[in-house]
């Protein structure tokens, strides 16, 4: 009897080392297939003025917090836009808005009190109304003592069907920012019109709500929201070291905390190259993901993670980050 259970006990650790050397070649990226190039790089807000994240809550006006000006450039603008990609961004992330006659300006606050010149919400306006509301008013850098951005912001809110004209081929993850399901449904009745392979450089992500309502007019475009991203995540968590793959994890997008990416399975090689065959986008932001504005905004920053890592990056400083990877490629911004 003795002899018995020491054979099973012996069994038994074979196979559980066996397992062990299993999970560790299938998920190891020293013996991943290699990646090639650089990483693709998400512009937050286009080039935008940035601001300390200290103490920050939904209700902080960020305008009133800028570090001092380093560029004229305006969050969601269409200069800011330009001066990304010229500085090396493969895409631009923007806020949208519905407007009372019920176009889509491209805005990121709840309300236009913070950064404008006027109350309320664009919901409030019209889009004509809102191209003459001055939305670099609110900004400043030393307590309200000088606003650098004051009478410059006039006219510069577009509409989302200026920004897709204005760059035609370029790619843009668009964000809805309210958790109603009919901004959803406005958005996909008007990227319906759009050719299929316009479709197919751009993404949206946003509420539940919204992103679903958007899902089911657009199934063939690419989303991502907490919903979708816990349909791909937890059972990948679960069954990933076998290299099964959630079908909810196909042509998405995934927005990783760099605290949270060493989890995964394969990170972070082993785990790109088979989102690579899902056809989602895998983009890493700064932080545990309490945040999702935090992003790598300096050589500093990018020092956190892999080394030759490959995946996407979301930044706030495009033109810092983009010579990092691109070198005298990117373009210098226009001023």
């Amino acid at each position: 009897m003795k002899r018995l259970k020491r054979i099973v006990r012996s069994k038994t650790f074979m196979i559980l080392a066996l397992l062990l050397v299993f999970i560790y070649l299938n998920n190891t990226s020293l013996l991943a297939k290699p990646r090639d190039g650089s990483p693709f790089l998400l512009a937050h807000r286009g080039l935008a003025q940035t601001f300390t994240m200290e103490g920050i809550t939904n209700d902080t006006c960020t305008a009133e917090r800028i570090y001092p000006p380093e560029h004229p450039y305006l969050e969601n603008t269409l200069p800011s836009m330009e001066a990304a990609f010229q500085a090396g961004a493969d895409m631009v992330e923007l806020d949208i808005k519905l407007t009372k006659d019920d176009q889509i300006a491209v805005f990121h606050d709840w309300t236009l009190d913070c950064r404008t010149n006027v109350k309320g919400m664009t919901t409030d306006y019209t889009m004509a109304e809102l191209k003459k509301v001055d939305i670099g008013y609110g900004y400043t850098a030393d307590g309200g003592q000088t606003y650098p951005f004051r009478g410059k912001g006039v006219g510069l809110m577009p509409t989302l069907d200026e920004v897709l004209k204005q760059f035609p081929d370029r790619s843009f993850l668009i964000h809805m920012k309210s958790s109603d399901p009919k901004e959803g449904t406005r958005l996909a009745d008007a990227m319906s019109a759009l050719p299929e392979q316009r479709l197919k450089q751009l993404a949206f992500y946003g509420g539940d709500e919204p992103v679903a309502a958007l899902q089911a007019k657009l199934p063939e475009a690419r989303v991502m929201s907490i919903a979708t991203m816990k349909r791909c995540l937890i059972p990948y968590l679960a069954a990933g070291w076998t290299g099964y793959m959630p079908s909810a994890c196909k042509h998405t997008e995934l927005h990783i905390p760099e605290k949270i990416a060493p989890l995964l399975w394969g990170w972070p090689n082993r785990f790109l190259n088979r989102m690579d065959k899902a056809d989602t986008r895998v983009i890493v932001v700064g932080g545990d993901g309490s945040d999702f504005s935090s992003g790598f905004d300096s050589p500093e920053d990018i020092k956190r993670l892999p080394a030759h890592y490959s995946g996407g990056i979301w930044t706030n400083r495009i033109d810092r980050i983009a010579p990092l990877f691109k070198g005298s490629s990117a373009e210098e911004p226009a001023t």
